[in-house]
């Protein structure tokens, strides 16, 4: 069934108010800027000097973040009273982490998505404000430091009936549209002591940890900056990977290419309630375990430039109904010449809880140096998990994205999304998902 009355084509324009605070907060001085200068006349923002943040996992992690969003772009707004507004506040930031050795960001995304041909709920939008950092307590000006990371998040919906995380299974997609963006409310996201040894080669994490951080990275699996659809995040759709829970990660240089990362987490931590972690996973012991096996041109590229393969399995979970199993996923990605990054990525499951049995993806990205832009298009097939009932059709997705670097705080992505053959709406034989993500960091 479509919706095609004039007042569901007013409702969808209600979520784009929601998304104004948003947009207000990121372009202030359009109406009191010196004006915007050409990049070659106006030097980098004053910045915090993140640059060395001790970090592990991909750039959605909090100390890739903290780096990425401390980089000086040169984007299509350069304000002039903008920079002399912030310059304070990075000197101060700067001052915290010369002095105490700490690192720390805030941001916050709203998205909106409206769905074409859907049988239920065709709109949905949610905002994250999420405040995150790195603590370095010992080892500073060494490779083999000791950091607290932290990250607490309040995910909320912003004028709709559901998030987007929920709009996917509206319209009949065995899937995640917008995977992150739920109304979970406030959670602890992050939590942990992070120690570097052996000159920085080896990394050990213990505590309250995301696992989505540091399992089957590559370069563009961050879906506050790039894709937003699950098969082209951690696990392809076929990998259920927990809740941020109690757990812990070994990662480690095995020479200067090869890596190894494994670890283990409970399967049914609370994020809302952590402490209470303590009780699921020693009384229940249900936990998800990984291994990944990887190569990359060296370490500090290792999200950029990356060939793994990942093993996981994960525990019959009783109170929660949902049965053991196992899978593996391999991922191939290169950032070619720091512009293109070309990418397939795989993905099986047997049982476990996972949407999909079968995944593959590809696609590639197309990073705009001179304006810190960024595009990307990728295409995925997946089987469907009998779970969701016997003998389903598969399922193909599309996602394009352009993500305008309006200035070096405030993003704006357009996000398209075509599903072919969504399995449990078999009247449709495609549908569109059409999004906008706005970006406030700082």
């Amino acid at each position: 069934m479509n919706r095609s009355s004039s007042s569901s084509q007013r409702t969808w324009l209600r979520p784009l108010a929601a998304l104004l605070p948003t947009l207000l907060i990121g372009l202030p001085a359009l109406a009191n800027s010196d004006g915007v200068q050409d990049a070659q006349t106006v030097g980098p923002t004053i910045r915090a000097g993140y640059d060395d943040v001790p970090e592990f996992g991909g750039p959605g992690s909090v100390g890739a973040t903290l780096k990425e969003d401390d980089k000086p772009a040169e984007p299509v707004m350069r304000f002039n009273s903008i920079k002399r507004g912030l310059s304070p506040y990075f000197d101060w930031k700067a001052n915290l982490k010369s002095k105490h050795g700490l690192s720390f960001g805030m941001d916050y995304t709203g998205l909106y998505e409206h769905a074409t041909k859907s049988p239920g709920e065709d709109n949905a939008a949610s905002g994250i404000f999420r405040l995150f950092g790195n603590w370095t307590l010992t080892g500073r000006g060494s490779a083999n430091t000791g950091s607290l990371v932290f990250k607490v998040e309040s995910r909320h919906r912003l004028g709709t009936t559901i998030p987007p995380s929920g709009l996917g299974f509206e319209t009949g997609y065995v899937g995640l549209t917008a995977a992150p963006y739920n109304d979970a409310g406030w959670w602890l996201s992050n939590f942990y002591w992070q120690q570097k040894l052996n000159d920085g080669r080896m990394t050990l994490l213990l505590g309250q940890v995301d696992a989505t951080d540091y399992i089957d990275i590559y370069g563009l699996i961050n879906p506050w900056t790039a894709f937003t659809n699950l098969v082209f995040l951690t696990g392809s759709g076929t990998m259920p990977a927990p809740n941020q829970s109690l757990g812990g990660a070994l990662g480690a240089m095995l020479s200067d290419n090869v890596y190894l990362i494994a670890g283990i987490a409970d399967s049914n931590g609370d994020p809302h309630d952590p402490l209470e972690g303590f009780n699921t996973l020693f009384d229940e012991g249900e936990t998800f375990k990984h291994v990944e096996l990887g190569w990359t041109t060296a370490q500090d590229r290792i999200y950029l430039d990356n060939y793994h393969v990942t093993v996981w399995q994960a525990d019959e979970r009783t109170t929660a109904g949902t049965p053991g199993g196992w899978g593996m996923n391999a991922s191939f990605a290169k950032f070619v010449n720091d512009e293109y990054m070309p990418f397939l990525r795989a993905g099986y499951s047997d049982d476990g809880g996972a949407l999909l049995e079968n995944s593959i993806s590809a696609g590639v990205g197309r990073y705009f140096r001179e304006h810190s832009d960024l595009f990307a298009a990728a295409v995925n097939w997946g089987k469907p998990s009998d779970d969701f009932g016997a003998n389903l059709d598969d399922q193909y997705t599309l996602e394009v994205f352009y993500r305008f670097q309006l200035s070096e705080n405030f993003a704006i992505t357009p996000d398209f999304q075509w599903i072919i053959d969504p399995a449990l709406n078999p009247a449709e034989s495609s549908l569109a998902i059409l999004g906008v993500r706005a970006r406030l960091s700082i």
